[in-house]
C-alpha cells in the first residue's frame, strides 16, 4: 500500500482554484444525456466518479465529445431512449451514478444490471427501490442480485407511469434525488411525499435548480412532497460546473489555522451547502470573508499559548461547538478533524448519513482521532471530539478507500508529522489534492490541472 508523510507544514497562505463540484457534474452529465438537443459543459470534475458517470452513458449510446479533461458535449437522447437496451454498467462506488442513474433507466425500456465495487455493495438503495417500484409501468421490475436492499440491481424497465409514490428521507438524499431527475419522463405526473426528516436538504436544492435550468416543472410543499409534471428536457447549451464546496472546506480550515487562504469558484452565491462551512469557522472565531465567486478564512486575531508536546506553542484561539451538520454532512468531516486544534470538545450532530459512505464513516472517524489522542464519543449520528490537551501525536492513519479520510485527516499536517495510507483515494474527487497542498505550501497559487 502506499503512504504519504505530511507536515509539519509551513503556513499554507494563499490562494486555490478548485475542481468541479462532484454533486453537479454528475447530476448534469445525467441530464444532458436525457435532454434534447447538444449541451457544452465546461469546469466538469475529471475524477472516479465522473469517469464511472461518463462510461456508463457511453455503454448506453450516449455521444459524448471531450475537448479536454474538463471539457465535453452531449448530444442528449431527448427522453430515456437508451439505444443500447441491454447493458451491465460498472458504477465503481460512485453514488451519485448509481442512484439517479437506476431511477432514469427504469424510465426507459430494456434489461440493465448495475453493479460496483464491494462497498458499493453495502451502501444501501432499497429506499429507492421502494419508491420506484409503485411508479413502474405495467411489466417493469426491479430485482436484488445478491442481499436484498443492496447493489447489484437487475432492471426490467417498462418506463415509468408516474403517481403517488413515497420515499424515505433519513438515510440519503440521493434516493429523493433520483427519482426526482427520473420523474419527468413518467407518463403522468408523478407526486414524491417524503417519509421521515429529510438530511442533506440543500443537494435536493442543487437537483431543483439543475432539472429547472432543463425545463422541468416542480412544484413543492417545502421539503415534505414534489409533484412533478410531465414533459421534455431541453438542453440549456452551455453550462459551467461550479468548484466543489466540499473540496474547498479542506483549505478553509487550514486558512482557520494558519491563514488567509482563498478558494476560487465557489462563493457566497454558492448553489451548494457546504459552501456554508465558511460560517460554522467563523462561529469557531476564525476570520472569513466571502464574494460572489470566492471564500476566504483566516486565523482568529486571538491565540492561546500552550505547551505542547513539551514545547510553549502560540495557537490560534478555536472554540469547541455543539452543531447540527445534517445539511452538510461531508464537512462535517473535516470540523471533526479540526476539533483536534479547538479550545474545549466539539460535539457533532446530525451525521447518521456518515455510516453509509464511502466507509462506515463514524467507526473510521472515532478510530483515527483516537490515534492521534483524542477522546472520543459516538451516537447513532453524532460524534464528540475532546481534543488531546497536549497535541496530536504522529500516527499512520488509514483511509479505508475513502477519498474523504485522507482529505480531513491532512489538515492534521498543519502542525505534526502523521502518515496517510492509501492517499490515492483522492483520485475519487480530487485527484491533484495532495498536489494542491504541496503547491500552496512552496507558495504557489495554482490548483494543478485534473491529470
Amino acid at each position: 500500500m502506499k503512504r504519504l508523510t505530511l507536515g509539519p507544514f509551513p503556513p499554507l497562505q494563499g490562494r486555490i482554484r478548485l475542481p468541479g463540484s462532484k454533486s453537479l457534474s454528475n447530476r448534469y452529465l445525467l441530464l444532458s444525456a436525457l435532454a434534447q438537443g447538444r449541451t457544452r459543459l465546461t469546469g466538469l470534475l475529471e475524477s472516479e466518479d465522473t469517469r464511472a458517470m461518463k462510461g456508463a452513458l457511453t455503454r448506453l449510446g450516449v455521444h459524448l465529445r471531450e475537448e479536454d479533461a474538463s471539457t465535453l458535449e452531449i448530444d442528449g437522447l431527448g427522453g430515456p431512449h437508451f439505444q443500447i437496451p441491454d447493458s451491465a454498467l460498472d458504477l465503481g462506488n460512485a453514488g451519485t451514478a448509481m442512484r439517479p442513474l437506476a431511477a432514469a433507466l427504469c424510465a426507459s425500456r430494456g434489461r440493465f444490471t448495475l453493479d460496483g465495487i464491494e462497498r458499493m455493495r453495502e451502501r444501501p438503495i432499497g429506499d429507492l427501490v421502494d419508491g420506484l417500484l409503485p411508479a413502474l409501468s405495467e411489466g417493469g421490475s426491479i430485482r436484488y442480485l445478491g442481499t436484498p436492499g443492496f447493489p447489484p440491481l437487475e432492471i426490467h424497465a417498462c418506463g415509468l407511469r408516474g403517481g403517488l409514490t413515497t420515499v424515505r428521507g433519513t438515510t440519503s438524499s440521493q434516493f429523493l434525488t433520483g427519482l426526482l431527475m427520473a420523474a419527468p419522463m413518467a407518463g403522468s405526473a408523478m407526486e414524491i411525499q417524503v417519509e421521515g426528516e429529510l438530511i442533506s436538504r440543500p443537494y435536493i436544492d442543487i437537483t431543483l435548480r439543475l432539472m429547472e435550468r432543463f425545463g422541468a416543472r416542480v412544484e413543492r410543499d417545502a421539503y415534505r412532497s414534489f409533484l412533478v409534471h410531465p414533459g421534455v428536457y431541453r438542453s440549456p447549451g452551455s453550462l459551467s460546473v461550479e468548484g466543489d464546496a466540499s473540496s474547498a472546506s479542506y483549505f478553509l480550515a487550514f486558512g482557520a489555522l494558519a491563514g488567509p487562504v482563498r478558494v476560487e469558484g465557489c462563493g457566497a452565491r454558492s448553489v451548494q451547502g457546504d459552501a456554508a462551512f465558511i460560517d460554522v469557522l467563523g462561529r469557531m472565531g476564525a476570520q472569513v470573508r466571502k464574494g460572489d465567486d470566492w471564500l476566504e478564512c483566516e486565523r482568529p486575531r486571538a491565540s492561546r499559548r500552550v505547551v505542547w508536546q513539551g514545547v510553549e506553542r502560540e495557537l490560534p484561539l478555536l472554540r469547541g461547538l455543539d452543531i447540527d451538520l445534517l445539511d452538510m454532512p461531508d464537512a462535517a468531516m473535516t470540523l471533526a478533524t479540526l476539533a483536534l486544534f479547538a479550545e474545549g470538545p466539539t460535539t457533532l450532530r446530525g451525521i447518521g448519513s456518515w455510516r453509509v459512505k464511502e466507509t462506515e464513516r463514524v467507526v473510521a472517524v472515532r478510530d483515527e482521532l483516537r490515534k492521534l489522542g483524542a477522546e472520543v464519543e459516538e451516537g447513532p449520528d453524532w460524534i464528540r471530539v475532546t481534543p488531546p490537551p497536549h497535541g496530536p501525536t504522529f500516527a499512520s492513519i488509514a483511509t479505508y478507500h475513502d477519498h474523504r479520510m485522507a482529505m480531513a485527516f491532512s489538515l492534521v499536517g498543519s502542525a505534526i508529522a502523521l502518515e496517510i495510507q492509501d492517499p490515492d483515494c483522492t483520485a475519487k474527487t480530487f485527484p491533484g489534492y495532495f498536489q494542491a497542498l504541496e503547491n500552496l505550501a512552496s507558495g504557489t497559487s495554482a490548483t494543478p490541472s485534473n491529470p
